[in-house]
């Protein structure tokens, strides 16, 4: 990969990773209701999903999800009504002792699997295959493997970084967060974001 690819790719990876999104979002409810530490699962399990995605994306499994209409609202389905059951579960934390007594929380295989029912992630998986797995500039790659391992890598440690950043602010505010109705406005206003989310994704 040369250092135009590889510069372009870096870049496009800042935009979409740090921009708020499903994942952002989570990591950021997750801390400020539960605490860093106990949204570290959810934090690691998204470059985890992200790197298998890129991987399945390379064999061609998303080409076969975006390509059938069926598979594609499949996936859509699924992730929108997990993003809704989640935002419905955040909207009802008030207090942080009713977060710990309500389990809001998501595993790390959860977390995991919340990247391939995101049909946007699939769309973002296949842009990059197209721009920088199979494709060097203009032409076809010689290295593809090779590519797609170092696409992975990129990935996974933006994925991490802007989750983890997410949660740290998150972490932050929790204090302040714990007095009055504070929490009950900020997950209200997360499980907000959620809902767009999910209605954005119906229309990709």
């Amino acid at each position: 990969m040369t250092l135009a690819e590889f510069t372009a790719l870096l870049l496009f990876c800042t935009a979409m990773t740090f921009s708020p999104g499903p994942n952002t979002t989570l990591s950021t409810a997750l801390a400020a209701n539960l605490g860093l530490r106990r949204a570290m699962r959810f934090c690691i399990a998204v470059p985890t999903g992200w790197t298998l995605l890129m991987v399945a994306t390379g064999l061609g499994l998303g080409a076969l999800i975006t390509g059938v209409p069926a598979l594609r609202w499949g996936v859509k389905a699924v992730g929108v009504g997990y993003l809704l059951w989640l935002a419905w579960k955040l909207a009802l934390a008030n207090r942080l002792a009713q977060v710990d007594a309500d389990k809001l929380q998501v595993t790390f295989w959860q977390g995991v699997g919340l990247q391939f029912v995101n049909i946007k992630a699939w769309m973002l998986a296949l842009t990059i295959s197209a721009g920088w797995v199979v494709n060097a500039g203009a032409l076809p790659a010689s290295n593809p493997g090779e590519r797609l391992l170092q696409v992975c890598v990129v990935m996974a440690f933006f994925a991490f970084t802007s989750n983890f950043t997410y949660a740290l602010v998150g972490s932050m505010l929790r204090h302040w967060l714990s007095q009055g109705r504070r929490l009950m406005v900020f997950n209200r206003c997360l499980a907000v974001v959620l809902v767009v989310t999910a209605g954005w994704m119906l229309t990709v």
